[in-house]
């Protein structure tokens, strides 16, 4: 235990050593006494702070980072706030936009005052889950996906194939996961369109799936350790080994692997979702011209976009970022091209069908 958080600190501090040199000086002195602040809504470890610092150092700015574990808090807490927003830049998922859209939440992201924005993989950055009523409406810095973490030491790789093993009675005890996030995962085991799309005009049979899915997870729910709600939770839990196996971000998942922990990561052959991260604008930020500011100082370098997924263990949207990981890195963000194959994109389009069935069920679940 002991060598494990003694590696777990030199990670970090090896990550921030990195990033000791991230912005491009001649980029920010352009920006320099511009002074103010700007205020974030960001989950952990999204904003280096080596950039941090060399950021404010440079420009004046003084930047607040609120840390958020959840989009439906972010969601509520911004909207309770509206129209005068106490934050500038949140991240928010890809397929969360339109909640945040339809709410009069984000302003569109002006791409002009990003100089920057090229630096950005087109897959990402031109991709049409980004667009939406002819607006981009986010800075993509981020990917993810959902999957099945595992401990070397006690569970196969052969195991590890199948979402069913997280439901095992062999590892009654010693799982873990999110329960919205394995709703989705649910029915696609079952055979069943986790977006929703295949049911906007059928919401009687939507709402059907849903009752079954919510069912089968109450059936489960003797087998599970914990229902938990932030990437740090699962990584506490894999290092006590309170679980041997659990649902996951690939982020979280990534960082322990790169600090040395036996665990190894895989999409399931039934399938899994992936996501993307974007920094927004807020509507009626406060300080609206430092967000812009601050945004395009983060795109300045690969270097900021692989301190990122150092940090994060997310995949970096950043072109040529990957030059700057080490090989393990490397490893701990790629997957094998049969398992990318079992991989889909969360999309937007029906969440207000999807999140209004699965929210009162993700209820039930906890209270059953």
């Amino acid at each position: 235990m002991s060598k494990l958080i003694f590696n777990r600190r030199r990670f970090l501090g090896t990550a921030a050593m990195t990033g000791a040199a991230l912005a491009s000086p001649a980029y920010l002195r352009r920006a320099h006494a511009q002074g103010g602040e700007v205020n974030i809504w960001t989950y952990n470890d999204f904003v280096p702070e080596a950039f941090k610092k060399q950021f404010e150092a440079e420009t004046g700015i003084k930047v607040n980072v609120r840390l958020v574990d959840d989009q439906g808090k972010q969601f509520n807490l911004l909207a309770a706030e509206q129209p005068n927003p106490s934050v500038d830049i949140m991240t928010v998922a890809g397929h969360r936009f339109l909640q945040f859209i339809e709410s009069d939440l984000l302003a569109p992201m002006d791409t002009d005052r990003l100089s920057n924005w090229d630096k950005i993989n087109p897959t990402f950055s031109e991709s049409d889950w980004s667009t939406i009523n002819g607006n981009k409406w986010g800075v993509p810095i981020l990917s993810g996906m959902e999957v099945l973490s595992y401990n070397t030491d006690l569970v196969t790789a052969e195991e590890a194939q199948t979402w069913d093993t997280l439901f095992s009675e062999k590892y009654k005890g010693q799982t873990a996961y999110i329960i919205q996030d394995m709703l989705s995962i649910v029915m696609l085991m079952k055979g069943y369109d986790g977006n929703f799309i295949e049911y906007a005009d059928d919401h009687e049979k939507a709402a059907e799936i849903m009752a079954e899915i919510q069912q089968f997870m109450i059936e489960k729910k003797p087998l599970v350790r914990k229902y938990y709600d932030s990437g740090a939770e699962i990584q506490q839990m894999f290092v006590n080994q309170d679980i041997a196996l659990g649902h996951s971000w690939n982020g979280p998942a990534a960082a322990l692997i790169n600090d040395g922990f036996p665990l190894a990561m895989s999409i399931p052959q039934e399938g899994s979702y992936g996501f993307v991260y974007t920094l927004n604008v807020a509507n009626n930020a406060p300080n609206a011209d430092n967000a812009y500011t601050f945004l395009d100082a983060m795109l300045s370098s690969p270097e900021i976009g692989a301190a990122m997924t150092k940090a994060s263990g997310f995949i970096s949207t950043y072109k040529d970022s990957a030059q700057y990981l080490t090989d393990l890195e490397k490893k701990s963000t790629s997957f094998p091209e049969e398992q990318l194959a079992n991989l889909q994109f969360f999309r937007a389009e029906q969440n207000e069908l999807k999140y209004g069935l699965m929210d009162p069920a993700v209820e039930a679940i906890k209270a059953a």
